[in-house]
């Protein structure tokens, strides 16, 4: 069976190097980046949550791109759920993270083969939507997840984790490593990243709570999520502020960077690291101390969910209207909010003692 992919979620990422790769879970589109986009989510019908599970769909899995670590991790945790659900998986998709045209060309497809259902990680906001609004006329559900499309062109969209739990977790995760006390800066994206600015703003609004009032932040510096430029932007903030206590970087391509200069300096150990990256790309900085723990999103329970939720749709047991609410197996009980959005929880921690049990 072919492999699903992983996508760099951060906006700015491009090339699919090992590098890129960890950008890829730096930040999907969560429900901040579409809010504005207009629309509610597509539904049909009136849900019945004492409906039957129904077992023997077919759901198709179409990630931005096949053959990506990420995206593996993430429909093998699909798989492994319809198949617990009694339905059958099946993947397609493109080899490259930028063949709109191609994602559109197996959304059809995959409304050809007469799926039950569809989950779609969506390489452009837009450009999937009359595809998907034709697969729902012929009554196939929708599911976004990682990326999503406009609201009205799916019934519902998987979000990694809301804005305000990657912003605050991060803040938290930082000031407990530094005993709350000192200067710290920002390590980011681009200065137009949507999701990184949304995420800032939340962190700069923790740090707001008394608990942080010796905390101080003393910059927000941005690496383009280009390896080298993140590289020389952490070693910059060092100099220009010798008395550095810590750095956030909700990139995996700038956490990556900062602890690969990090861990070749004086200040391994000493300044404190955290954010967003990938296990496979931090597992050295953690095992070697220059990392005492970072977070992102478990993509297999993101993949799980969006599976858990398609066959919910096609159930019958929630249309995709805000304020329904299912169980998801022993995920637990998710209720749908403004726009279809369903947030998949509280980032996942990893540090030297779990980062092992993940492959991605």
């Amino acid at each position: 069976m072919r492999k699903p992919s992983i996508r760099r979620t951060c906006a700015a990422l491009a090339a699919v190097t090992s590098l890129a790769l960890a950008a890829t879970a730096c930040g999907g589109t969560t429900k901040e980046d579409v809010e504005n986009e207009g629309g509610a989510a597509a539904t049909a019908g009136k849900a019945d949550p004492n409906a039957e599970t129904k077992k023997g769909l077919t759901v198709g899995f179409l990630p931005k791109q096949v053959n990506n670590p990420y995206f593996t991790v993430a429909d093998k945790g699909g798989e492994k759920a319809l198949e617990e659900l009694g339905s059958t998986y099946k993947e397609v998709g493109p080899s490259s993270a930028t063949d709109t045209a191609g994602q559109v060309s197996y959304v059809n497809t995959l409304t050809q083969q007469q799926v039950d259902a569809m989950a779609v990680s969506a390489q452009d906001p837009g450009a999937l939507c009359t595809a998907l609004k034709q697969a729902m006329k012929n009554g196939i559900k929708v599911v976004t997840y990682d990326s999503d499309t406009k609201p009205e062109c799916r019934n519902a969209f998987i979000s990694q984790a809301s804005a305000d739990d990657l912003g605050r977790t991060e803040v938290q995760l930082l000031a407990e490593q530094i005993g709350y006390k000192g200067e710290i800066a920002i390590l980011s994206a681009a200065q137009t990243a949507t999701n990184q600015n949304a995420w800032i703003e939340i962190m700069k609004d923790e740090l707001k709570d008394p608990k942080y009032k010796d905390i101080e932040l003393v910059k927000v510096a941005y690496g383009n999520d280009d390896a080298q430029q993140s590289f020389q932007q952490t070693q910059g903030l060092l100099q220009e502020h010798p008395d550095l206590k810590g750095i956030i970087s909700p990139t995996t391509v700038g956490i990556k960077a900062a602890a690969q200069y990090l861990s070749g300096s004086k200040y391994k150990g000493k300044v404190k690291l955290t954010g967003l990256g990938t296990p496979n790309d931090m597992r050295k900085y953690v095992k070697n101390g220059t990392v005492e723990a970072f977070e992102l999103w478990d993509p297999a329970r993101l993949g799980e969910l969006a599976a858990r939720t398609a066959v919910a749709l096609a159930s019958g047991q929630i249309t995709g209207k805000e304020g329904e609410t299912f169980q998801a197996g022993a995920m637990g009980e998710y209720t749908i909010g403004e726009d279809g959005v369903i947030n998949l929880g509280k980032p996942t921690v990893f540090n030297a003692k779990n980062i092992d049990q993940f492959d991605f």
